[in-house]
C-alpha cells in the first residue's frame, strides 16, 4: 500500500470542523462532502473509538458496498483514525480472502489542528496502487467541499 496525504485550511473553529466532517450533529454534512467519491456515500455505525463503521454506497444496480471499518481512536476535535478491515459487496461483509488481502489494515487517519480560528485538517491515507489517481483526483475536491461547507 502507498501512504499520501491531503491537507486543508478551513476558516472554522476545529471543533466545528470535526461536528461537520463525521457528520455528527447532522449526518447530512457528512454526506455532502463525500458525495464526490459516491452521490450516495454514508456512513452505518458510531464514531466512538473501538465501534464498527460501514462506510457505504449504493451502486448503479441499487445494492449497498463499501468497507468494513472500525473506529480504532477517536479524540474529538483532535484526532480520528479508522481501521478499514473489510468490505461491504452486494449488501454481504467480506472480512478475508484476496479481495479483502490489499485493503486489510489500511489506515485513514485525520488530524484537526487549530491556530486563531483556522483549523488545518490532514488526511493520511493507506491506499493500493489501482485507487491512488482516483484519491489524488477526487480528495482535494471532497476537501474544498467540505471547506465550503464549515465556512458557511
Amino acid at each position: 500500500m502507498k501512504k499520501i496525504q491531503f491537507n486543508v485550511s478551513i476558516n472554522a473553529p476545529a471543533n466545528k470542523v470535526y461536528d461537520v466532517m463525521l457528520g455528527i450533529s447532522n449526518k447530512s454534512t457528512y454526506e455532502q462532502w463525500t458525495a464526490l467519491f459516491n452521490p450516495t456515500s454514508t456512513y452505518e455505525g458510531s464514531w466512538d473509538k473501538g465501534s464498527k463503521m460501514l462506510f457505504i454506497g449504493t451502486d448503479e444496480k441499487g445494492e449497498k458496498g463499501g468497507m468494513v471499518s472500525e473506529i480504532f481512536d477517536n479524540i474529538p476535535n483532535r484526532f480520528v483514525s479508522i481501521r478499514h478491515y473489510g468490505i461491504l459487496k452486494a449488501n454481504v461483509e467480506i472480512t478475508e480472502g484476496p479481495e479483502v488481502e490489499q485493503w486489510a489494515n489500511g489506515f485513514e487517519n485525520y488530524t484537526f489542528e487549530e491556530n486563531k480560528g483556522t483549523t488545518t485538517v490532514t488526511v493520511d491515507l493507506d491506499i493500493t496502487e489501482d485507487f491512488l489517481d482516483y484519491m489524488n483526483q477526487n480528495y482535494p475536491k471532497a476537501l474544498g467541499r467540505l471547506k465550503e461547507i464549515c465556512e458557511k
